[in-house]
């Protein structure tokens, strides 16, 4: 049985590979300031409780119709394909925006388990836009603060109640390996 897949997927800057970091506990994602510093997927796997799973990275969905924008659309939407569930983050300090609807209505083309993941509800503007987030259609969502680490738990939670009872066991590998050099 495979692993399942779990994407996260969001417009630039709004803290998808902040939470991926935190998921897989080490950094492997760049984390930056600048848009589309992220544009390719970055895979690996997060073990929580019984439950192991793949998780993919993506970049920034976003329509402004400048360089890698188009690619890094297209990386996203070969993740979303591979994923049992997506992780839809979204920024409480910004609230919605156009790129969000843009990722939503790719979202619902999609048929996929979808956990809409409100980052930075540790900030003053989060409580002012956590309600607006329901605008976007999607039936589940966890607040977490990717930066301070909270939300985590109820995020892990979340993303194992969709795999259906597919625990992991960890099994010896007796399978020959050899190298030819």
């Amino acid at each position: 049985m495979s692993l399942p897949v779990v994407a996260l997927v969001g417009r630039p800057n709004v803290g998808k590979s902040t939470i991926f970091n935190k998921l897989v506990k080490q950094k492997l994602s760049i984390i930056e300031d600048t848009p589309g510093v992220t544009r390719d997927r970055i895979y690996s796997d997060v073990v929580y409780k019984d439950y192991k799973f793949n998780i993919i990275d993506t970049g920034g969905i976003d329509a402004e119709k400048i360089a890698f924008n188009d690619e890094i659309k297209m990386q996203a939407s070969i993740a979303i394909d591979e994923a049992d569930v997506v992780l839809f983050i979204v920024d409480a300090k910004e609230g919605i925006t156009s790129n969000d609807y843009i990722v939503r209505d790719m979202l619902k083309k999609s048929n996929k388990q979808v956990i809409v993941v409100i980052n930075k509800i540790d900030s003053k503007q989060a409580k002012e836009h956590i309600y607006d987030f329901y605008e976007l259609g999607f039936d589940e969502f966890v607040e977490v603060s990717g930066e301070q680490g909270s939300g985590f738990i109820e995020l892990c939670d979340a993303i194992i109640s969709k795999f259906e009872n597919r625990k992991y066991t960890e099994k010896e590998d007796n399978r020959l390996k050899f190298s030819v050099i």
